[in-house]
């Protein structure tokens, strides 16, 4: 049985959590394959509402096998936070849970550098949590791995090593033994917590895919933040594209089925950066209270804009997108008109084409086509035809603008509040 890429197709917090979650009712594995706790997946399960960041969004299913993927960076201290938060909920993970023995380590000296940035003028508005200096310490080749650190000898010579590299920086905070102390305080301990998760998920996933079972992996973040194809360089550190997938699980590309896209109704984006359609005012407050448009990491008020048919064809592309799930339509209701970008004009000249360089995003001059919009509380519809008239001709609208199925629209937070239309759904 192919797996299943679902990826975000904005600049994240799409609603990429429920969706998995969704559709781990047919799946033996989810596996998260980049990103690492900067990221926050918004799950309602049993009437609860739980804000993950490193475990994948299947846990909630018992017969779920949830997988951490070496293209994933670990802080095994907001790991074990997770882990018992989850199971002091009821949520069971231990013998549940695979983390991969190369993905890469975050330690505290990783979320200093992060800080040090963000504060030298030069930040990007990231979550500070060491996510980006990891990255650069594993392109680097001096990244320690969740097998060296389960190594005693070898993750001790590795701080070391690395102390010593980033001295110089690290000394403005405060004394490089300081740091070292701090390092061997918190994480050793956490060794004989994480050990019992680890193995080489690999051939853990190779060995799922013969037997015919199925498996979905999950991006975090956006295609919009992807490091090669997003608005760079306000971007994240890894690729949470559909390509990421194979690098970031050890899953071959011919073992992909499909990839089903996620996007909101309209966009949002937290942090710096361009955003075409971003709005201001009465409407972008309004659907940031209803929308509940806050970080799931860092709480911080996301930015609110229109539709951009532009930007989603970019992302489309670049993931070969199947199908799509819409979320958060039940938001608009109450919102007239509805607006959609359908071009650009950048420097004067008509676009039909996201630009790549930065100072034409920053150009961009959104074209809009409006729809008429409606009321009425969408959440409580359990087909298509219960919506409104005017909001399904609004799915239909963006279906036909962007040449891509939408079999999935999800109209309120919890996992019932999701309708099924047509054909297309990845699995049976």
């Amino acid at each position: 049985m192919p797996a299943i890429v679902i990826v975000g197709v904005q600049w994240g917090d799409e609603g990429k959590g429920k969706v998995v979650d969704y559709l781990s009712r047919s799946a033996d594995f989810v596996v998260r394959y980049q990103g690492g706790n900067n990221a926050g997946h918004t799950v309602v399960f049993d009437g609860k509402t739980f804000a993950m960041h490193l475990v994948p969004s299947g846990v909630f299913l018992p017969k779920v096998r949830n997988v951490i993927g070496n293209g994933v960076v670990v802080d095994p201290k907001a790991l074990r936070g997770e882990v018992e938060m989850l199971e002091g909920r009821g949520i069971r993970v231990r013998g549940r849970l695979h983390v991969s023995l190369s993905a890469h380590v975050i330690l505290p000296y990783h979320i200093v550098l992060d800080g040090l940035r963000e504060e030298s003028g030069h930040g990007i508005g990231t979550t500070r949590r060491g996510i980006g200096p990891c990255y650069e310490d594993k392109v680097a080749r001096v990244g320690i791995r969740v097998a060296d650190y389960l190594d005693p000898g070898a993750f001790k010579a590795l701080v070391d090593q690395n102390l010593r590299l980033r001295a110089c920086d690290l000394e403005r905070v405060k004394p490089k033994a300081l740091i070292r102390e701090e390092v061997f305080a918190e994480y050793e301990p956490l060794r004989g917590f994480l050990k019992p998760f680890c193995c080489d998920v690999a051939i853990l996933l190779e060995k799922a895919l013969k037997a015919g079972e199925r498996v979905l992996l999950e991006s975090a973040q956006g295609a919009m933040l992807d490091v090669d194809f997003g608005t760079y360089p306000f971007v994240t550190s890894s690729n949470p594209v559909a390509g990421g997938a194979c690098s970031g699980s050890g899953i071959g590309p011919t073992s992909i089925g499909g990839v089903v896209g996620v996007t909101k109704a309209y966009t949002t984006r937290v942090g710096l950066g361009p955003f075409p359609t971003e709005i201001e005012g009465r409407t972008a407050r309004y659907l940031r209270q209803v929308g509940k448009e806050y970080g799931a990491t860092t709480g911080r008020p996301r930015r609110i804009g229109w539709l951009d048919l532009v930007q989603l064809k970019a992302a489309l592309r670049v993931n070969g997108v199947s199908n799509l799930a819409m979320m958060k339509l039940d938001a608009l209701a109450n919102v007239h008109p509805i607006k959609v970008a359908t071009a650009y004009k950048v420097k004067g000249r008509l676009t039909r084409e996201f630009p790549v360089s930065r100072a034409d995003q920053l150009d961009a001059e959104p074209v809009y086509e409006s729809y008429p919009g409606f009321s009425g509380d969408l959440g409580a519809a359990r087909s298509f035809s219960d919506l409104p008239k005017a909001a399904r001709d609004y799915v239909l609208a963006v279906e036909r603008g962007l040449g891509v199925p939408i079999p999935i629209v999800s109209l309120g937070r919890s996992r019932e509040q999701t309708v099924l239309r047509g054909k297309g759904l990845p699995w049976p």
